[in-house]
C-alpha cells in the first residue's frame, strides 16, 4: 500500500489526495496527529490542520472561578445572593451550619475578586464613616455563651463600627440589653487606632474599653476578659472589598466581617 494512504504523504507528493475507497473520516485524524507538515504547496491537509489549530488557539479557556462567575453574574446579583445568605443568620455570631458557611465563604470570595477598590488603603474616605456588622466568623459557642449569659439572660445587639480618618481611630460599639433588670440596655465600647501597612492593609492597636451603664459592667465583670477577648479588634486587618455601601475584610486570626454602611 502506498505510504499516503497511511497519512504518511511524502512532501514530494503533489497535490495527491489518497484513493476514494479510503474511509477519509477515520483517516484525516490520523493525517493531522502523525504527520508533520511541510507546507500547503506540499500536502493540502496542512491548511485544515493549520486552521483548526488556529481555532482552538484563538477560544477562552475559562477558569473554575471564571465559570463560577458567570454563573452567578454581576456584582451586584452576588451582592443580592450574599444578602439573601445572611438571612436568619444571626450575624453568624452564634454559629451557622457548614453548609450556609460554604455558600457565604464562596459569595463573599465571588465578591472580592471583583473587588471595585483594589487599593483602598489609599482612598480610605471610602472607608471612613459608620458601618453596621452584618456577618461574622467570629462565634461566642459553648462555655463562653453560657458565662456571657447571652443564652437566654442577655441579648446582643448591633455591632457598629466608625472609622474617623482624621484622627486615625476606629471604635467600635457593641450593644446589649439584659432581661429581668426593667430591659437594662448598655453597651461595650472599644476605642483603637489604626495605620496603614499596605495598599490593602491596615494594623489595628487597642487602645481602651468600657462597658456603660456601671449596672450592665457589674453584669460582664467577672467574664469581662472573655467579652473583650472575643470583640478586641486588635491585630491586622485586610480589606479585600469595599464600595460605597458594602465593605469585606479578613484579619491576622482567620475572621472575615460583612458590614454595611449606615448613616
Amino acid at each position: 500500500m502506498p505510504a499516503y494512504e497511511v497519512g504518511l504523504m511524502p512532501a514530494t507528493a503533489p497535490h495527491v489526495f489518497p484513493p476514494s475507497s479510503t474511509n477519509m473520516a477515520t483517516k484525516l485524524p490520523l493525517m493531522a496527529a502523525r504527520y508533520s507538515f511541510i507546507g500547503f504547496r506540499d500536502n493540502p491537509f496542512r491548511f485544515w490542520y493549520h486552521s483548526s489549530l488556529k481555532v482552538a488557539e484563538q477560544t477562552p479557556h475559562l477558569s473554575a472561578a471564571d465559570e463560577e462567575l458567570s454563573d452567578y453574574g454581576s456584582p451586584a446579583q452576588i451582592k443580592r445572593d450574599l444578602y439573601a445568605a445572611l438571612q436568619g443568620v444571626n450575624r453568624g455570631i452564634f454559629g451557622v451550619p457548614s453548609a450556609k458557611k460554604s455558600e457565604i465563604g464562596k459569595l463573599v470570595e465571588l465578591l472580592e475578586s471583583q473587588n471595585p477598590t483594589p487599593e483602598p488603603t489609599l482612598c480610605l474616605e471610602k472607608v471612613a464613616g459608620a458601618w453596621k456588622l452584618i456577618f461574622s466568623t467570629i462565634t461566642i459557642l459553648g462555655s463562653r455563651r453560657t458565662k456571657l449569659g447571652l443564652r437566654d439572660f442577655i441579648n446582643l445587639g448591633d455591632f457598629v463600627q466608625s472609622i474617623d480618618l482624621a484622627e486615625g481611630k476606629a471604635v467600635n460599639v457593641i450593644k446589649f440589653s439584659a432581661r429581668g433588670l426593667t430591659l437594662l440596655s448598655g453597651q461595650l465600647t472599644i476605642e483603637a487606632s489604626f495605620k496603614t501597612t499596605s495598599k490593602s492593609r491596615v494594623e489595628i492597636i487597642y487602645k481602651k474599653s468600657i462597658i456603660t451603664p456601671d449596672q450592665l459592667m457589674n453584669v460582664f465583670r467577672k467574664n469581662y476578659d472573655i467579652l473583650l477577648g472575643i470583640f478586641n479588634p486588635e491585630g491586622w486587618l485586610e480589606i479585600t472589598y469595599v464600595d460605597d455601601s458594602l465593605r469585606i475584610g479578613r484579619d491576622d486570626k482567620g475572621n472575615i466581617f460583612i458590614l454595611e454602611r449606615v448613616e
